[in-house]
């Protein structure tokens, strides 16, 4: 399994929110591009970046932090937040980014994934932010009726093959994953995906990776708050799901 460490960005700093509210932000890295080099330091190769203002917005707001961390930290990066339209996926792909993530799009605008992918192949993943089952869009603030399993088989049609899913309820909240649930899309969906929100200890990392040992296509986690929070450390978690990490104690910006 891959692990993503996350950062969430609101006005240049890394910030984690409460199920998705930007007035319940609480600010954890005035300077992000730090976070990023020691996640680095304790063996992660990759990162997921989400650009808040953008994913309100609907434009792009920290297009400067995400090119310092990508050309920083050295991570394989992935950014979601805002994205909708292919010319702005062409952008951050130029930054380097390695892949792009399209939540609201999906639903608003779902020949444009079409096209994206057609175009772009497998750097263009599909964010699924769900609350109660039904898809929630415009940086979750607008919930939809539309089932997350029924985007997720609409967006196989369309050619996507990486699914990010978040149950909205549980993150920021440290009650653990919604395992049951990312699961049964994997399965249903056959997509690969990428469980997001509520991550809080180790045993909840253990257990996404049975089930991927078990032939769930489960691709990886992300991981943010419980690592903020000092729950765990990064290396820890990257030796639970079979990266390698390894501790680091340099007393810098951003340790647990």
């Amino acid at each position: 399994m891959r692990l993503f460490p996350a950062i969430d960005l609101k006005e240049g700093k890394a910030v984690r929110l409460l199920q998705g509210r930007m007035e319940d932000a609480t600010v954890y890295g005035e300077q992000p591009v730090e976070v990023a080099r020691n996640f680095k330091e304790q063996g992660a190769d990759s990162l997921h970046v989400v650009d808040l203002d953008g994913a309100f917005a609907g434009k792009p707001v920290n297009d400067a932090v995400i090119l310092k961390l990508i050309q920083s930290s050295g991570l394989r990066v992935q950014v979601g937040g805002g994205i909708r339209t292919l010319e702005r996926i062409e952008e951050l792909l130029k930054l380097g980014v390695e892949r792009i993530i399209l939540g609201t799009v999906a639903v608003r605008n779902p020949e444009l994934v079409e096209k994206a992918v057609q175009r772009f192949g497998e750097a263009v993943v599909v964010g699924i932010d769900a609350k109660d089952g039904l898809v929630a869009v415009q940086g979750w603030a607008e919930k939809t009726e539309i089932k997350a399993l029924d985007l997720a088989l609409s967006m196989k049609e369309a050619g996507v093959k990486h699914l990010v899913f978040t149950d909205i309820s549980r993150d920021g909240m440290l009650q653990g994953p919604n395992i049951q649930s990312t699961v049964e899309l994997a399965r249903l969906s056959g997509l690969q995906v990428v469980a997001s929100g509520g991550v809080s200890r180790l045993e909840d990392l253990r257990l996404l990776r049975e089930e991927a040992n078990r032939g769930v296509s489960l691709e990886g986690a992300i991981v943010g708050k419980a690592l903020y929070a000092g729950a765990f450390s990064l290396s820890e978690a990257l030796r639970v799901v079979g990266q390698r990490g390894e501790a680091v104690n340099k007393g810098g910006k951003g340790e647990d």
